[in-house]
């Protein structure tokens, strides 16, 4: 479990975060939504350390991460793993060296370990085979997994996924959707996922919190977020007049 407690952060005379507080529950799927601007990848990126509170306290498993030192942060670094939106693959180097990137930057494993390691977490996402090829020779979905592949390579407590459906065709999506849920209740895992897509807030959110103007404004599931008749998640969520289509036909 990852626990936020009383978090501000400015930048300059701009306070961005005030007062969030909330809980990242381990073995779920736990998101971040809101619209642009309103503090999300901030407060993601405190978490992770990206940015340094300016109070409050951020809590590992009941490690404070605000308190801990560099060393103390890299070892906790090596528990969290990362889906970047884009995916930020390594363009100059192959699948199976993409996946073993960490695993050389932060391991003593012999090239066979992690070689080894790289097949099993390629062979958990659905790419088996695809070792030698070039995240430009690779679709814009195998991307994704590959990325996956490596954000799981170090055996995470730990996952962060920003954006994880950016740039994807609906079907897709739910695959990457799919597959982050499989894989964090598979490895009983806290993840953490920064969305606007409410296709995956209704697939896969465990829990969801909707950050607005810097605070922790509504705390829910993926049911209830659907019923709730607070005014600025329902603009947000119905947003679209397609959407409020929607709305409209469940009311009757």
């Amino acid at each position: 479990m990852i626990e936020v407690k009383h978090v501000n952060k400015s930048f300059g005379d701009h306070q961005v975060l005030k007062d969030v507080t909330t809980s990242f529950e381990k073995g779920k799927v736990n998101l971040i939504i809101g619209a642009s601007g309103q503090g999300k990848s901030v407060l993601a990126k405190c978490v992770v350390g990206l940015h340094e509170v300016d109070s409050g306290e951020i809590l590992y498993d009941g490690r404070d991460f605000t308190k801990m030192d560099r060393l103390e942060r890299k070892d906790i670094r090596k528990e969290i793993g990362m889906l970047f939106q884009g995916s930020a693959l390594f363009d100059s180097l192959t699948v199976e060296q993409n996946v073993m990137f960490p695993l050389s930057m932060f391991t003593s494993m012999s090239k066979k370990e992690m070689l080894d390691r790289a097949n099993t977490c390629l062979e958990r996402v659905n790419l088996v085979g695809k070792n030698k090829l070039f995240p430009s020779e690779c679709s814009g979905g195998m991307q994704k997994r590959i990325a996956i592949a490596r954000a799981i390579s170090m055996n995470p407590r730990y996952l962060f996924c920003d954006e994880p459906n950016s740039g994807l065709d609906p079907q897709t999506s739910i695959l990457i959707d799919n597959l982050i849920r499989e894989i964090t209740y598979e490895y009983n895992i806290t993840t953490v996922v920064i969305t606007h897509d409410m296709n995956s807030v209704v697939e896969i959110g465990d829990t969801v919190r909707f950050i607005y103007q810097g605070q922790n404004w509504w705390e829910g599931n993926k049911k209830s977020i659907i019923t709730t008749d607070n005014p600025e998640i329902v603009n947000f969520v119905y947003a679209s007049d397609f959407m409020k289509e929607i709305k409209e036909q469940m009311q009757k």
